[in-house]
C-alpha cells in the first residue's frame, strides 16, 4: 500500500487508488492512514467527521464508511493472493485500524527525515542537513491533505505538517547559504519571498544571498518591502535582527559575506 498525504489525499494498493469520492468516507481514509498502525477509535472519527455534532445514525453512518471503503480495497486487492480487505482495516473494540507498515505513509517517512535533517543541523553537518531536509521537502506535492474536507483532528495535524515545512525550508536554506549556495538559492528565495511576504526568516535569507551574490542595492529593496507591508498590514517594524541586517548592508560590512554570518536576534 502507498498512502501519500502531503499533497492531495492518495491511497492506492497495487497501483489501483482506493480512496472515495465522497467527503466524509476520505475524511475517514485520512484519518485511518495519518495514524497507521494504531486504533483509532469511534470518538474520534465521529468528533472528526461531524465537528463534535454528529447526527443520531452517526455510529451506524461510520459503519457504513467502512463497509465502503473495504469494497474499495477488497477491489484493489483481487490481484495480491489471499490478502482480505479485513485483513488490512481491521475492525477492533473501540475502533478500527488500518494494519500498514506506517513507512507507507509519506507524512511518517517525512517526520523521519526532518528528525534526521534537525540533528545534522544541531550538530553543525551542514551537508547532511541540506541533504536531508531537501529530501525531507521533495515528499510534498502541495498543502497537506488539500483535497480533503477537514474536520478538527486533520486541520491540527495538517497545520501541524505545514508548519514544519516551512521550518524545515528555512533550516534547508541556511544550511545551503553556509555551504555557499547563495547564487543557486536566489530565484527559491524570490519566490518565497513573494509567497510569504511577511515572513521574516525568509526576508533575511534572501537579503543575505542578494549580497553574497554582490546585489546590494536588490537586498536593500528587499528590506524596504518587508517593511512596507508590515507596517501596512500590521502597523509595526520589523523585528530588531532584521534592522541589524539592513544595517550591516548599508554600512557595507564585509561579515554579511562570511558564510558562518548569523544574524543577531
Amino acid at each position: 500500500m502507498e498512502i501519500k498525504v502531503l499533497g492531495p489525499l492518495e491511497v492506492s494498493v497495487g497501483g489501483v487508488s482506493v480512496v472515495p469520492s465522497a467527503s466524509k468516507p476520505s475524511q475517514m481514509l485520512a484519518m485511518l492512514a495519518l495514524n497507521a498502525g494504531q486504533v483509532v477509535t469511534m470518538d474520534a472519527l465521529t468528533e472528526e467527521v461531524w465537528d463534535y455534532r454528529p447526527p443520531r445514525s452517526g455510529v451506524p453512518t461510520l459503519h457504513t464508511y467502512i463497509l465502503k471503503l473495504r469494497r474499495k480495497l477488497q477491489h484493489a486487492l483481487a490481484n495480491q493472493g489471499e490478502v482480505d480487505s479485513k485483513d488490512i482495516l481491521i475492525t477492533r473494540r473501540c475502533g478500527y485500524l488500518l494494519n500498514v507498515d506506517p513507512d507507507c505513509v509519506d507524512a511518517v517517512r517525512y517526520d523521519r527525515l526532518s528528525a534526521t535533517g534537525r540533528q545534522a543541523v544541531n550538530e553543525g553537518d551542514h551537508e547532511t542537513a541540506s541533504r536531508m531536509l531537501g529530501s525531507a521537502l521533495n515528499l510534498w506535492h502541495g498543502p497537506a491533505l488539500t483535497d480533503v474536507q477537514t474536520g478538527p483532528q486533520l486541520a491540527i495535524e495538517a497545520m501541524r505538517l505545514e508548519e514544519n515545512r516551512l521550518g524545515d525550508l528555512h533550516l534547508r536554506i541556511e544550511a545551503d547559504l553556509r555551504l555557499g549556495r547563495h547564487h543557486q538559492l536566489l530565484g527559491e528565495l524570490a519566490m518565497l519571498c513573494a509567497r510569504h511576504p511577511m515572513m521574516e526568516n525568509f526576508c533575511v535569507q534572501h537579503m543575505i544571498a542578494l549580497c553574497r551574490a554582490g546585489r546590494h542595492s536588490q537586498a536593500l529593496e528587499v528590506f524596504l518591502r518587508l517593511r512596507a507591508t508590515m507596517v501596512e498590514q500590521l502597523g509595526v517594524e520589523p523585528s530588531a535582527r532584521v534592522r541589524h541586517l539592513h544595517h550591516a548592508i548599508l554600512s557595507g560590512q564585509s561579515v554579511v559575506d562570511d558564510p558562518n554570518f548569523v544574524v543577531n536576534s
